[in-house]
């Protein structure tokens, strides 16, 4: 057409800001006119700034909702869709290329190494097969071991940009009070609070070429801690896959899950002390015939309640990480399994009392509707929910997030938290790969 080719960026608030900053932020052959927003709620209608697009842009990128793409198509002549987020089965990518293509656009899937930036010092990357499959977890416990063999472990996180993006671009997570001076959610709490509460700086925020050269001069080694399914923004020098017998054969139809099984230098195959030996079987054989030269790790997920005698005989209302019941697809979580495991008399479900944001939640995702989703992506969303809680019937709420909800949360119901750590079964475990890649 004689300009640069004009390109929509279909994203998440995360993948896609990253894939801009690498690949066409200064790429004077293509021209983005916008993004498309999904999966988080309250992130579409907003700007990608110029602070950060840069000069070729002054006025910035709009977000757009995912649905507006024909009109986006046809509005601005679009040429190529760039299919920019994760944890998708592949029927949902075919559908928005015959989406695309009807409206007389390419539709395009960056490769995974064409986006990995190159660290200076060494970098483990914890990705996983699907959302709620156990990488935060399997971080912890990858980092644990490196600080016990006296190393200096700083974690990178996967984006979770979702307040303002221009003072967003790096953020440093060191003290409980850099966690309120970012206004952080509650899912981004959930990421860094462990690390912190361990003493591990953490990286986030959008632009991932500044974060990795600020973040690299204060580390020996650096953990990407992956988001959803996504492959790494760093390229690893130890790549960790965490796959999820809960959801036998989603290793190999999820995208870019599968990607990350054939990339694997070393599976993880998580919570086989809660799956059933036939889909903990099935995986293993998937991961095989997918990658035969991956290291296969198994691990239990144990699952430890602050107080069980809060529990029993009691009704209680479970609580759970919000992604893992959202574009994770899971029904429940390990509150709804201490729940069961500690002889609670009764599980209740908050869907008749939910308000607000919450009440559509439930709506979008009815999989959730034994638990309460943990959504907190703003003040006035962690309200809906703090009201959605005391308006439940229940004598107890027992959390399954990583964090203590309390510290976010203004609740009139006691509150009983369940912790579940990575527990490896047998060998090879993650201390001998990582004797073995001579991290230790």
């Amino acid at each position: 057409m004689g300009g640069p080719r004009r390109v929509i960026i279909l994203g998440a608030a995360g993948r896609d800001f990253h894939n801009f900053n690498v690949v066409y932020r200064n790429d004077p052959a293509s021209e983005v006119v916008a993004f498309t927003a999904t999966q988080i709620p309250g992130i579409e209608t907003r700007k990608y700034p110029a602070s950060l697009a840069g000069p070729r842009y002054p006025d910035g990128i709009p977000i757009f909702p995912e649905e507006d793409l024909p009109k986006l198509i046809k509005k601005h002549a679009v040429e190529t869709c760039v299919f920019s987020y994760s944890d998708v089965d592949y029927n949902h990518i075919g559908h928005l290329i015959a989406l695309a293509n009807a409206h007389g656009a390419d539709f395009l899937l960056l490769g995974a190494q064409q986006t990995m930036l190159k660290a200076r010092v060494p970098v483990i990357a914890i990705c996983a097969v699907r959302t709620g499959s156990g990488k935060s977890q399997t971080t912890r416990r990858v980092a644990g071991i490196l600080r016990a063999h006296g190393k200096k472990v700083v974690v990178v996180r996967h984006p979770m940009p979702y307040g303002d993006l221009a003072s967003q671009s790096v953020e440093r997570f060191a003290t409980y009070e850099d966690l309120d001076r970012y206004e952080t959610t509650i899912e981004e709490r959930e990421e860094y609070e462990p690390h912190i509460d361990k003493g591990t700086v953490v990286y986030a925020g959008v632009d991932y070429e500044k974060i990795l050269r600020q973040a690299e001069q204060e580390a020996e080694i650096l953990l990407w801690d992956g988001g959803n399914n996504d492959t790494p923004f760093f390229k690893p020098d130890l790549h960790i896959v965490v796959a999820d017998p809960l959801r036998p054969g989603h290793e190999l139809s999820y995208y870019p899950g599968e990607t990350n099984v054939r990339m694997a230098d070393v599976v993880v195959i998580n919570k086989v002390d809660t799956a059933t030996p036939e889909n903990v079987e099935i995986v293993k054989r998937n991961v095989r015939e997918a990658n035969p030269d991956a290291v296969v790790v198994e691990a239990a997920s144990p699952i430890t309640p602050d107080e069980t005698v809060q529990i029993r005989g009691k009704r209680v209302l479970a609580i759970e990480d919000g992604p893992t019941l959202t574009h994770g697809g899971m029904e429940y979580g390990a509150a709804y399994i201490a729940a069961q495991r500690f002889g609670a008399a009764e599980i209740v479900s908050a869907v008749g009392h939910a308000v607000g944001s919450i009440k559509e939640t439930y709506k979008k995702y009815p999989n959730s509707r034994k638990v309460l989703p943990a959504m907190g992506y703003g003040p006035k969303q962690i309200k809906e929910l703090e009201e959605t809680i005391d308006a439940t019937p229940c004598d107890v709420v027992l959390s399954g997030t990583p964090i203590d909800l309390s510290r976010v949360l203004k609740t009139k119901k006691p509150v009983v938290h369940v912790r579940y750590e990575l527990d490896e079964i047998g060998h090879p475990n993650l201390e001998d790969v990582l004797r073995d890649w001579e991290f230790i």
